[in-house]
């Protein structure tokens, strides 16, 4: 097989080396806890590079850092818009290599909730949380109620749910100490589990594809690789073999394998993720973290359709022009993975879940215009998804402006 050229690495943000900055106000949000605001750019301390502080974070309107000592709290908390309404994501905690590595996540993962919410038609806006550490050794009822009042400090500006880390019984612990979270226990009232929905939605983008590519909306006799079998990829792996798919899987955690082969005999597996995109596939569903498709991934990848549930799945800019310019189907990971996000979302209003599915439902229809707005605009679908986004921000956000909670 010969190995195509992945395309040519861009950035339009330079890494910034932070240097420590002086003291700014601070505003007490509990016991032993504050919530650091920037006041200006003046108090903050020019990194190393040309960058400063406040040019990491353009286009968000608000992160804050909260730090809890006695709980070993050390989380961030970024709403990128409120436009459309208040903003709704999970909460990730995960062992960040670094304090940059954590920020840099959650810039990205707040500004895909933004587009997420508005490409699904739903009146929120975008943020997202980080709490670094293990949660196998840090996660306990303080430190999640430490969380949840940094939550409530903002007033409902930021509605929390779970992510990779957290799981709905630690929804009901944060919502202990804050109104504003979503994602909670069926006992209590909420949506439970959410990757229920975001494996639902992600089989409706897939089907979409199947569409756009073989003129069915079917994945029967298709050959479908799922990298990550855990939270969402698990449901994901029912629908296809309900759907008559012949499926592949693989994951870090092998107990995740062998428990998918368990109710599924006829899922086969490979040893890890490098594997599965060289095995001839018809598609790829990237379901763990994000840069699933880097320069290496998308080189040796066989499959005509990229359809999975991991956020911020393209490493850098120019990937998606590339797989357009090789045949291969995009189906941006925010479109298609929304399903969680209208679970968790309609809690706001009294969960029904017969309600919730409905809605995701329309993520085959919201799919298949992404494709339609790509084929006419004569971009990569991933544009097609920030332009209808875009749209609606900006047509239905300018009658709204900043959401004051």
């Amino acid at each position: 097989m010969t190995r195509i050229a992945p395309p040519p690495r861009s950035s339009s943000l330079a890494h910034a080396e932070l240097t420590p900055c002086r003291p700014v106000r601070t505003t007490p949000a509990g016991p032993e806890e504050r919530v650091t605001t920037v006041t200006d750019s003046s108090a903050i301390a020019r990194p190393t590079s040309e960058f400063s502080v406040f040019d990491r974070l353009i286009g968000h309107e608000q992160v804050v850092f909260c730090h809890d000592e006695p709980t070993g709290l050390r989380a961030i908390i970024a709403i990128h818009s409120t436009a459309l309404g208040p903003a709704l994501g999970g909460t990730r905690f995960y062992p960040y290599a670094s304090d940059e590595a954590a920020l840099e996540d959650v810039l990205n993962l707040s500004r895909g909730m933004t587009y997420k919410a508005a490409a699904t038609g739903l009146d929120l806006g975008g943020g997202k949380a980080v709490i670094i550490g293990d949660p196998a050794t840090l996660k306990t009822e303080p430190l999640l109620r430490a969380y949840g009042r940094f939550v409530e400090s903002l007033h409902g500006r930021y509605y929390t749910a779970c992510d990779v880390g957290t799981f709905s019984v630690d929804m009901d612990v944060v919502a202990r100490e804050s109104r504003y979270v979503t994602g909670r226990t069926v006992e209590h009232g909420g949506a439970g589990d959410s990757s229920v929905l975001t494996a639902y939605g992600v089989f409706q983008g897939m089907r979409a594809a199947a569409l756009t590519t073989w003129g069915e909306p079917t994945l029967r006799g298709r050959r479908v690789g799922v990298a990550g079998v855990g939270k969402v990829g698990r449901h994901l792996v029912r629908h296809l073999v309900e759907d008559g798919a012949q499926v592949v899987v693989t994951d870090v955690a092998q107990a995740a394998v062998d428990a998918v082969v368990a109710v599924h005999p006829g899922v086969t597996s490979v040893a890890d993720t490098e594997a599965l995109v060289r095995a001839d596939l018809d598609v790829y569903a990237p379901c763990a973290l994000g840069g699933a498709l880097d320069d290496e991934t998308v080189g040796v990848l066989q499959a005509r359709i990229v359809c999975g549930a991991a956020n911020n799945q393209l490493a850098h800019a120019g990937i998606d022009k590339w797989l357009a310019d090789h045949g291969v189907l995009y189906a941006p990971d925010y479109v298609v993975n929304a399903g969680g996000l209208v679970q968790v979302a309609d809690e706001l209003d009294g969960f029904s879940f017969e309600r919730a599915q409905a809605r995701a439902s329309r993520i085959y229809d919201t799919t298949l215009e992404v494709f339609r707005i790509a084929e006419t605009d004569g971009v990569p679908p991933a544009v097609a998804a920030d332009r209808m986004a875009e749209r609606r921000i900006a047509e239905v956000g300018r009658l709204r402006g900043l959401w004051l909670g």
